[in-house]
């Protein structure tokens, strides 16, 4: 167990790059220690996220995590607990998608509409439901899931990740109630975010497509930052406490035009 063990800590899923990466610096800046899951092949970024957090001066530690996995699930909260002492905060990020136009129902096999859901969605709830324990221990604790204008709006990369994201907006709100009083949980839905998932799985073309579309549209003329959806993040799970079985919409105002 690592010294300090009054000292908050979080979990992240999804944490080796993108949003989940910005959200550990982040937690580290506000002076909480670390727990960076991510899946062996991104062991290395996750790496460098640990070195960075602890940069900053935060105690850090990287976790081999399968979301869709629960004993993995399990494992991984156990051990963020046996190492630190206990956990305050989870924040599930993880998440997958492929670009798939909406109206070619033909090209969404069943198979990538079960990934997406495994990841997205029974991935959450695993996560939540491992690390119930310890959070309720900690006696404040709070989970932030992650959601999409996607689940609000059926939009998206395809309808497998938007009915994705629709539900984790539903569970989120079920853990709020059920999880009640021990636990806060609430959800983040941003819109397009630079450096995000699209990033990882777009060809830098389409990519570059994407990103003009959502300048043009989008009433603030810029693209969000993962650091900006981190921002949000860290005022969830740190701040105020009477805020539990919210969904606050992050997306430069893109919902104004509907």
């Amino acid at each position: 167990m690592t010294a300090s063990t009054n000292q908050e800590v979080v979990l992240i899923t999804g944490a080796a790059t993108g949003i989940g990466a910005a959200c550990a610096r982040a937690f580290a800046r506000a002076n909480w220690r670390v727990a960076i899951a991510t899946l062996g092949a991104t062991m290395d970024d996750a790496k460098r996220v640990k070195a960075e957090c602890e940069a900053i001066g935060s105690a850090a530690m990287v976790v081999e995590l399968d979301v869709t996995n629960d004993d993995s699930c399990r494992a991984a909260a156990n051990a963020v607990e046996a190492h630190f002492g206990r956990l305050d905060g989870l924040v599930n990020c993880a998440g997958v998608t492929r670009f798939i136009p909406h109206a070619d129902l033909e090209a969404l096999p069943s198979s990538e509409f079960g990934r997406t859901n495994d990841v997205n969605v029974l991935g959450t709830f695993q996560m939540i439901r491992a690390c119930r324990g310890a959070l309720e221990r900690s006696g404040s604790g709070s989970i932030v899931n992650y959601s999409s204008i996607a689940g609000l709006s059926g939009v998206g990369s395809s309808v497998a990740y938007a009915a994705s994201k629709g539900a984790v907006i539903s569970l989120t709100l079920s853990m709020a109630r059920a999880l009640a009083p021990h636990i806060r949980v609430n959800a983040v839905a941003p819109g397009y975010v630079a450096g995000g998932l699209p990033s990882r799985v777009l060809e830098p073309e389409a990519l570059a497509a994407v990103e003009a579309k959502y300048l043009e549209t989008q009433p603030l003329k810029r693209l969000l930052q993962p650091d900006d959806i981190a921002a949000l993040t860290v005022f969830l799970v740190t701040g105020p406490v009477g805020i539990t079985g919210e969904i606050i919409r992050m997306d430069n105002g893109l919902h104004l035009n509907g």
